[in-house]
This record gives C-alpha cells, sequence and structure tokens, in this order.
C-alpha cells in the first residue's frame, strides 16, 4: 500500500471476513486482490447487469482465493445470509451512469437506494456488529457554488442517480446514528485505473478517452476543454477504503476523496496523448442531454479526510496513467467487444 499510516493497518484484515458488494466491477475488484493479499477471507457479490461494469476477467488474479456470489443485492433474502459472519462491508454496488440514470430512473432508485436499505436492514437484524462503508460520489454535489468543495457544500444533484447515491449515503449515516451499524460513506471524484469498464461512455470521462486512445479513434471533448477536474488513481481509491473500515473515527462520517492536482480535459487528453504515445482530439459542442447536467468545473477538498484518517493520494497522474495504458495495451482483448463501439 502507498501509505505508512495504512502499512499500521493492514495486518488487522488477516483472517477476517469479508464482503465486497459489486466486487466484479471496477473498484470493487481492486479492493479484492488487495484484501486477499492482506489475508482476508474474502466473498464478493455482483449481480451481473449488463454494461455495468462486472467482469470476471477482473478478479482473474485471485479468482480460486475468493468466493464469488452471483446475485443482485436487491434480493433481501440473499443479503440477510451473506452478510451474516463478515466484519466488514464494502458497499460498493451501484448504477454509476448518470445518463442510464435518467432514461431509466426506476432501476436507478432500486439499485442507489432502496437496496442500499435492505442491506443496512439486513444488518441490524443479522449482524449489527458488522462496519459497513458506502461508495458515494461527489456527483451529489451537483454544480459547485465554490471551489474546492467541502463536506458542508449543499447537495444540488443535477441528475437522478445523485438524488439517489444521496439518499443511499443518508440512510448509512442514520443507520449509524440510530441503531449503531458502523457505517461511513466516501465521495469518490473522478477514479481511474486498471479494470475499469471502457467499452462505453456511459461510466465517465476518463474510461471513454482510454477507449477512443487505445481503439484508434479521435477524442471527442464536450464543450471548450476548460473544464478543470481532480483525479485519484484506483490504488489510492483502495487504500481510503481499508482505513475507513479500519478506523473508529470513520463511524458515521462522510469524507470527499479528491486531489491537490486539477486539470483541464483538454489538458489531460494531451497528456494521456503524450504517454500513450500517440492520438488525436477534438472539441466539440455538447450533445443537449449530457449539457443539461453538465457540472463546469468541479474538485473537492480532502482535508477532512487527511486529518482523520491520515489519507492522501500518493500515485501521480503520470504514474496512474502509465500503469492504466500498460494494463490495457495487455488485456485489451477482455475490455473491449470486437463489434464497432458507438
Amino acid at each position: 500500500m502507498p501509505s505508512m499510516e495504512c502499512k499500521n493497518f493492514i495486518k488487522l484484515y488477516k483472517g477476517k471476513n469479508i464482503l465486497i458488494t459489486g466486487g466484479l466491477g471496477f473498484i470493487g475488484s481492486n479492493l479484492a486482490i488487495q484484501l486477499v493479499n492482506l489475508g482476508a477471507n474474502v466473498s464478493i457479490v455482483d449481480s451481473l447487469i449488463a454494461d455495468h461494469g462486472a467482469n470476471f476477467f477482473n478478479v482473474e488474479p485471485v479468482k480460486n482465493k475468493i468466493n464469488i456470489i452471483t446475485s443482485d443485492i436487491r434480493d433481501r433474502n440473499i443479503i440477510s445470509r451473506l452478510i451474516k459472519d463478515k466484519h466488514y462491508i464494502f458497499n460498493l454496488a451501484g448504477q454509476v451512469s448518470h445518463i442510464d440514470s435518467m432514461h431509466n430512473p426506476y432501476q436507478d432508485l432500486e439499485i442507489n437506494c432502496t437496496s442500499q436499505l435492505s442491506l443496512l436492514e439486513a444488518c441490524r437484524e443479522h449482524n449489527p456488529k458488522a462496519k459497513v462503508v458506502f461508495a458515494s460520489t461527489r456527483q451529489i454535489y451537483g454544480k459547485p457554488k465554490y471551489l474546492p468543495i467541502d463536506e458542508d457544500h449543499v447537495l444540488q444533484p443535477v441528475d437522478v442517480n445523485g438524488i439517489n447515491k444521496a439518499a443511499g449515503e443518508q440512510y448509512h449515516i442514520l443507520y449509524n446514528n440510530v441503531y449503531g451499524i458502523r457505517a461511513c460513506s466516501l465521495r469518490l471524484t473522478n477514479t481511474y485505473g486498471p479494470r475499469q469498464l471502457i467499452k462505453h461512455n456511459k461510466q465517465g470521462f476518463i474510461a471513454w478517452f482510454i477507449n477512443r486512445l487505445i481503439s484508434g479513434e479521435k477524442i471527442s471533448i464536450f464543450g471548450d476543454g476548460t473544464q478543470l477536474r481532480d483525479l485519484n488513481f484506483v490504488d489510492d481509491v483502495v487504500e481510503a477504503l481499508l482505513l475507513a473500515a479500519i478506523k473508529k473515527e470513520a463511524d458515521g462520517e462522510i469524507f470527499n476523496l479528491g486531489s491537490n492536482v486539477h486539470i483541464s480535459l483538454e489538458d489531460l487528453v494531451k497528456k494521456m496523448i503524450k504517454i500513450y504515445g500517440k492520438g488525436e482530439y477534438e472539441l466539440v459542442p455538447f450533445p443537449e442531454d449530457k449539457k443539461k447536467i453538465d457540472i463546469g468545473s468541479c474538485y473537492c477538498s480532502f482535508d477532512k479526510i487527511e486529518k482523520k484518517l491520515g489519507w492522501r493520494p500518493q500515485v501521480s497522474l503520470d504514474e496512474g496513467l502509465k500503469k492504466t495504458f500498460a494494463y490495457y495495451k495487455k488485456n485489451k482483448k477482455h475490455y473491449l467487444d470486437n463489434q464497432k463501439i458507438k
């Protein structure tokens, strides 16, 4: 792990029973691999909903060392059985596409809100001693009133996904405060790295930019390209999750992740092309459906999690992008369809 702070705690995972919801996805699979390396007993549950990011190849390095359950966390009977003996639950299952949430709001409600309540109720009834770490998103802030965004910023989601993620987060904090189910929430920013879904453009601009480069296609940047973003490499996000689960100081708390590096989309693409070694880009007008939910420049303060848990990002953008491209160059066939991507 990158930081000394985390190294002081990882020994506590040895022999612990872990459940990761959405464990075949991007962040969940990276977390599962790290937990196996720490000696934990890891179970992952994933619904395998098409185009949501689940990929069995993501856990290839540890496939014989983890328990994989193919099920939906919306199934209350299944989730009640799965959480019974777990010390830590990393609740990463979710629908993350902002566009899909607008096209299919009821599915988003079920996955990002109702199922979160079901999991917490299962903990209350069957395993009240478990610690639950919820993966939230900075998207719930909406268009920033000020920068950098801190945890006190007003929540004004610009899409259905943001509303439901905010509600899911608040359920976790409520159950911590009222029922003593130890829970906390991490508001993730733009996470990137190996094992991310890149075959379509519904799960983040970084993944799609990677797709375009390795597919030999031109990158289209919406707007004037000056929008600022902060990015976190997935290893840093995994470290934050591990710290949040171990530390009592995290109980009942909400934390932003983020970076001290704020880069424009155009400068990011230029950097990606330079590191990859080739590629082209263009600036294009916003499509109407995306323009309505665009938030402009957005980056977060991670002062709170640094002060309380000792976390700060360790992997530089250049280093993270090099590792990311190296992974997809080697494993491209497992992440791109043979058909033309549109």
